[in-house]
């Protein structure tokens, strides 16, 4: 649905919940080539909601639309906001930035914010036990992007700032940065800092079970 924010009386902070919020506009959202409309959609309405407050869109409604391709409805946000449009511009987004997109600018100390944006808009985690091994209980972490650049460059700061190295893969057109373990381990603990923070609470529900099944996993190795 299409709002408008009053320009003159916005103001851009770098916050974690605004670094959040890019996180999920690199991945979820959309710059109109209009140079002044932005769009973020998601298929969780929780996710719209966290969007909207974490950039101030006082004035704007969460709609409704439809995708042309699976004929599922999706949460939109679009709204027109040159000043805002114009900052996105500066830190590296752009229109049709899916195969162009490569280093975004975000102070370092904000970082794990953008993270775990990215991580809510197209990222993923899952588990499984390991039928090979008594009690080998395994799972994942992946980032996905249509821009190898942007891949390359998220790997590249993540082990920075962790030494994790996680590893580059391809699937369905699409680059994909794992990690395992132990480094999911690592990396969850920088997501996740500290309590309340703006984030996906379905895929942090299910990080929280993973770990709570590894703890027990843990203690049964320890016994045996």
């Amino acid at each position: 649905m299409r709002g408008s924010q009053k320009n003159k009386n916005y103001k851009i902070r770098w916050s974690s919940k605004f670094v959040y919020a890019v996180g999920l506009l690199t991945t979820d959202g959309n710059l109109s080539n209009d140079g002044r409309h932005i769009n973020f959609t998601s298929k969780d309405i929780q996710l719209a909601r966290t969007f909207k407050k974490c950039v101030d869109l006082i004035d704007v409604k969460i709609g409704m639309k439809t995708s042309g391709f699976s004929k599922k409805k999706y949460t939109s946000i679009q709204f027109s906001n040159v000043k805002l449009y114009n900052h996105l511009l500066k830190i590296g987004l752009t229109p049709n930035k899916s195969k162009t997109l490569g280093e975004v600018k975000i102070p370092d100390k904000y970082f794990f914010d953008f993270t775990r944006g990215h991580f809510d808009g197209d990222g993923s985690c899952y588990s499984y036990w390991d039928k090979r091994w008594p009690n080998s209980f395994m799972f994942y972490t992946y980032f996905i992007s249509s821009s190898i650049a942007h891949i390359n460059w998220l790997r590249s700061k993540i082990q920075e700032f962790t030494g994790i190295k996680g590893s580059i893969d391809v699937s369905r057109n699409a680059w994909q940065l794992q990690y395992a373990k132990r480094e999911s381990i690592i990396l969850w603990e920088k997501m996740y800092y500290k309590k309340n923070l703006p984030c996906l609470l379905r895929k942090y529900d299910k990080i929280k079970e993973i770990l709570k099944v590894q703890a027990r996993v843990a203690q049964l190795v320890r016994r045996t």
